[in-house]
């Protein structure tokens, strides 16, 4: 495996893992401020993104490379209201599409096609991602705070309805 695409992959594994951390952070506060349906669409989340990291830890170790399990910060753990956490998730996920737009761009000019495939996996992924997060956002505006029980009764079947992602 290149090098610079190994130290990438391996900056990305950490990403994953810490996007995780996040959205586990947000269930769990979601769920005990009593946004029951929120906070399992947020489980599920992080269960998604637990599975990136894993892809990407496969991917590194089955080309030859070595996946690192780094250390990850604590992310925050208190959140004004539901429309402030979906608002962090939306700017998570463009950090996070930012991020596999690196690594393409070092694929490129590594001339890595292998693993620039791998990848374009996860950038039509992204857009899903960021699509779900800016369609929750649009319904809290349009809700306002007098309806979030409406919406917490049905954003798991706005999941639901979504494309499944693959699996590891």
């Amino acid at each position: 495996m290149i090098k610079s695409v190994e130290k990438i992959l391996n900056i990305q594994i950490e990403k994953e893992s810490y996007s995780s951390h996040l959205y586990l952070s947000m269930a769990s506060w979601a769920e005990t401020t009593g946004y029951e349906g929120i906070s399992q669409w947020l489980y599920v989340q992080a269960e998604e993104e637990r599975l990136h990291m894993l892809k990407f830890i496969h991917y590194v170790n089955e080309r030859g490379g070595n996946s690192l399990i780094s250390a990850i910060k604590t992310p925050p753990a208190k959140f004004k209201d539901v429309l402030e956490v979906f608002q962090q998730v939306l700017k998570h996920e463009e950090f996070i599409t930012a991020s596999i737009n690196e690594i393409v761009d070092i694929c490129n000019k590594e001339k890595d096609f292998t693993t620039l495939n791998f990848v374009q996996w996860f950038v039509a992924e992204q857009i899903q991602e960021e699509k779900s997060a800016r369609a929750i956002i649009d319904k809290l505006k349009l809700l306002g705070k007098q309806n979030l029980y409406l919406l917490d009764k049905d954003i798991m079947a706005m999941r639901a309805a979504a494309e499944p992602a693959a699996t590891v």
